[in-house]
């Protein structure tokens, strides 16, 4: 099942913020939740909480169940490479990621919504999949019936766009459109995941 209680609760237990509405409260929070929260002390976890917490935070950032993960794992170790980098890449070119990535949405609960409410199109046609692979070449857009919509008035104007673009995105936001130029490799992805970690717990 995929989490759906407090967000910000996630990040607190992750140990790093997995979100940029995150970051102001992990500043003054930035202990694990909970009554004991103050009093625990990450570094005596062992090798397999270790492991599962990398995993779990894989997980948390890209807002994917447990079955779901695991199906990526599958993929990636079917993949020559790195499995770990491979299970990023997969993880990163989901519909939902690159919106978020773009620019498009705030988090990727809201760009997992948009999708699923039908607000974007790939190459065109309307995708309300998240977890869409979206290929190299492809672009993807909001559809014209929803860009008067404050959510995406405001993403046309930049408010949740990085500092910097994706180096694998071309992305036009006065448009809300992008492009996947190129398939994202390991190193280009900002993820605050030791993905050798997720292989270990997976590999066991």
């Amino acid at each position: 099942m995929r989490y759906t209680g407090p967000k910000v609760r996630l990040s607190r237990r992750a140990g790093v913020p997995l979100t940029r509405k995150a970051v102001r409260y992990f500043e003054t929070r930035p202990y694990p939740p909970g009554e004991h929260g103050r009093r625990t002390n990450r570094r005596t976890t062992g090798d397999y909480g270790l492991r599962l917490l990398e995993k779990q935070k894989l997980r948390w950032y890209y807002d994917v169940s447990e079955r779901q993960l695991r199906r990526y794992w599958d993929l990636a170790v079917r993949k020559p490479g790195a499995s770990g980098a491979e299970l990023v890449t997969l993880l990163e070119t989901r519909l939902a990621s690159l919106v978020l990535r773009a620019g498009l949405a705030p988090s990727i609960y809201a760009a997992r919504q948009y999708i699923a409410h039908g607000h974007i199109a790939v190459d065109g046609r309307k995708v309300d999949i998240p977890s869409y692979l979206v290929k190299p070449g492809q672009v993807v857009s909001v559809r014209e019936r929803s860009r008067g919509m404050q959510p995406f008035v405001a993403a046309a104007a930049g408010i949740h766009a990085d500092e910097r673009t994706a180096a694998y995105l071309s992305v036009d936001l006065a448009e809300l459109r992008f492009t996947l130029t190129t398939r994202p490799g390991r190193e280009q992805i900002a993820v605050p995941v030791d993905e050798q970690l997720v292989v270990e717990f997976y590999s066991r």
